[in-house]
């Protein structure tokens, strides 16, 4: 590689490491209880997420398509 190159890589990678380091943030202690919410967790606790999707297959009288847009009915 030549000198040019290289020092496009290193500034590039250096710029690359500054970009990334700015989304680093200290939480505040106030601000904790809105991150520790269940909502905040990809899948929370599987088998609530399980107990829900039976009661609301139950309640709507519809059965899969978990996580699309349809009626109870089946239709879209």
């Amino acid at each position: 590689m030549t000198v040019t190159l290289t020092r496009a890589l290193v500034l590039a990678a250096a710029a690359a490491a500054t970009i990334a380091a700015g989304g680093c943030a200290t939480v505040q202690p106030w601000q904790r209880g809105r991150l520790a919410d269940t909502c905040m967790v990809f899948d929370a606790d599987s088998g609530q997420v399980a107990y829900m999707t039976h009661w609301q297959e139950a309640r709507e009288a519809s059965a899969g398509g978990y996580g699309v847009q349809s009626g109870g009915c089946g239709c879209k």
